[in-house]
């Protein structure tokens, strides 16, 4: 059977699953499309919440990042499990125990103000599609390469399926969907990472398998991969940038992260579909613990996959001579037909040479042996999905990786539009423009709600502003500068009031929001920026998806000065913020 078969069974198979799953678990009211009649099992809701964590971000493109960003880049792990901490210590069981289907409902109420929640349902919007773009970006690489199709394509038939099942099922159907997803996707990623870890240090464990031995030899993995990276021109794979600037960076793109991640609606919400206040910190634990899974094989799987490369173009070492480009493998000629890999033979020789140009002095050491520049170009997005095929795994193995990548982009992408449907029909709609509204009515406006969604997310999409991890850094960036510093000022602080609250969200949201438009081009129209996305070049010597917890700390200081000039919020409100943080008891969620 041919690989293109295998891959159609695969994902075939799995698309099956996930779809008889929606028609199964179809959501019949408001409650079960919103919040899944708020009946899921703590565990249950924390492998969904994984599923819904571990997008294309996560699958695809971390690893490829940590695969040729090294150290530098491992800001992606920490921001991403340490935010789950802030998320299940100051957000989680108080939100649940608000009783309010989503985050803009919390916001209208407690800052009892209907701008208020107009202006989160903004935020939410401009952070879930962000988002989203990137979900579609690994779509289209996922399904370019395994079906065989171009880009376009791919996003086209990734968005007709997220639609299909997010639309028909609601949180209901995604929240079991998701589950499957996550046993599918964590196997796609785990199994192909024991095999190479096998293959290169004889240890079944990928994340142990990274500190150990070279098979057959004494020397540390690491230590071998440093080498080799040094002797290409690179920057050692272990070492830390430690330039001050690069350090100020790191730590505030970790913070935003981290933030980032307590303050996105469609995590949040997950929060509601369980039965009790406790469940909902049990649920974080537990999606930490599903979520940990894939994060501790991750780095594991990046610097095996960079190893792979090295020795697919020097077979023989970098002292050699690179293959030649008639005899490279076949997993090479397969990623050149979507156009993510590609070579151009500069010198003539008809070899592959591969090595970092942008180092002038190694250029003029390696210029007597004719080399006059880097050759191949590969996106760092196909590293997780063409891993099996470098590393010359079973067919199957690869079909199994293509269902599982399809897997992280399209649960991802379904709880973020169910969290974009939900702010506008419930919280905007019913909520605030039509509270008479009847339930069918609703969850019409739901569904086309999501249909615009993915229309705007799929058209983006095409065209996005950086790999799927960078891409989904910004959504975090957003997140964290408009979101997460209303939920914790609601939550925590009992004077800020509905001018302050407003006052920080727009200052964080439209302060970030043109700091990255003027770095990745307005409305992520390339050619359209002003600086350059690099430490050096960029306008306060921050790059953009570290600029969220500039962002988050101007909505904080706005929200505060702005609430003490003005009124302290009602006696009411203020003893609802005092009964939210008391420990006991949560009431049924109340509807308008």
């Amino acid at each position: 059977m041919d690989q293109f078969t295998l891959n159609l069974l695969f994902v075939g198979a799995s698309f099956a699953l996930y779809i008889g799953i929606a028609i199964w678990a179809r959501a019949g009211t408001t409650s079960e499309f919103y919040a899944a009649g708020r009946g899921v099992h703590p565990v249950t809701n924390g492998m969904a919440t994984a599923a819904d964590w571990m997008s294309a971000a996560s699958f695809i493109s971390m690893a490829g990042l940590l695969a040729f960003g090294g150290y530098g880049t491992s800001s992606y792990l920490m921001g991403w499990t340490g935010g789950y901490v802030l998320l299940a210590l100051l957000l989680a069981p108080y939100l649940r125990k608000f009783g309010k289907f989503t985050v803009p409902e919390f916001i209208g109420d407690r800052f009892y103000s209907p701008t208020a929640r107009m202006v989160a349902v903004l935020c939410l919007i401009v952070a879930s599609i962000t988002y989203v773009i990137g979900q579609m970006t690994g779509v289209g690489v996922a399904f370019s390469r395994f079906l065989e199709v171009d880009n376009t394509t791919g996003l086209l038939i990734g968005a007709a399926i997220v639609f299909f099942y997010a639309v028909l099922g609601g949180m209901k159907g995604v929240t079991y969907t998701q589950v499957a997803q996550y046993c599918v996707l964590i196997t796609a990623y785990t199994i192909p990472a024991i095999f190479i870890s096998l293959q290169l240090t004889g240890n079944p464990i990928p994340a142990l398998g990274l500190f150990s031995d070279i098979s057959g030899t004494t020397t540390p993995l690491l230590t071998r991969l440093d080498a080799l990276v040094t002797d290409l021109g690179f920057r050692e794979y272990t070492l830390q940038d430690g330039t001050p600037s690069a350090v100020i960076n790191m730590v505030l793109f970790t913070f935003s992260l981290m933030i980032g991640t307590a303050g996105l609606p469609h995590v949040i919400i997950r929060f509601f579909t369980v039965p009790k206040v406790a469940d909902a910190r049990w649920s974080a634990g537990w999606a930490l613990v599903f979520i940990a899974l894939l994060y501790l094989t991750a780095p594991a799987v990046g610097a095996m996959a960079r190893l792979n490369l090295i020795y697919t173009v020097y077979p023989n070492g970098i002292s050699e001579e690179p293959i030649i480009y008639e005899a490279r493998p076949d997993w090479m000629k397969n990623w050149e037909v979507t156009g993510l890999l590609s070579f151009e033979d500069k010198n003539g020789d008809g070899r592959i040479q591969w090595y970092n140009d942008q180092n002038a002095e190694f250029q003029a050491s390696v210029a007597d042996r004719g080399w006059v520049g880097s050759e191949l170009t590969v996106n760092r997005d196909i590293l997780v999905l063409a891993n099996p095929e470098i590393a010359q795994l079973p067919g199957w193995v690869i079909g199994l990786v293509a269902a599982g990548g399809l897997a992280a982009a399209l649960s991802t992408a379904a709880g973020l539009l169910l969290a974009i449907s939900s702010s506008v029909a419930h919280a905007l709609f019913k909520g605030q423009l039509t509270p008479h509204m009847s339930e069918k009515n609703e969850l019409l406006v739901a569904r086309l709600s999501m249909a615009v969604a993915i229309g705007v997310a799929t058209y983006l999409g095409l065209n996005p502003p950086g790999f799927a991890a960078q891409t989904v850094a910004l959504a975090f960036g957003l997140a964290a500068a408009s979101i997460f510093p209303a939920l914790m000022m609601g939550i925590f602080f009992k004077r800020i009031n509905n001018h302050g609250a407003v006052a920080g969200m727009l200052t964080g949201l439209v302060f970030t929001l043109v700091y990255i438009f003027l770095h990745k081009g307005w409305f992520f129209i390339p050619g359209t920026n002003s600086f350059e996305d690099t430490i050096s070049g960029s306008l306060l010597g921050i790059q953009s998806t570290a600029i969220g917890s500039i962002g988050a700390v101007l909505n904080f200081v706005v929200a505060y000065f702005v609430s003490n000039a003005t009124e302290e919020p009602p006696q009411e409100i203020q003893d609802l913020v005092e009964s939210i943080r008391v420990p006991k008891g949560a009431g049924m969620a109340v509807d308008h």
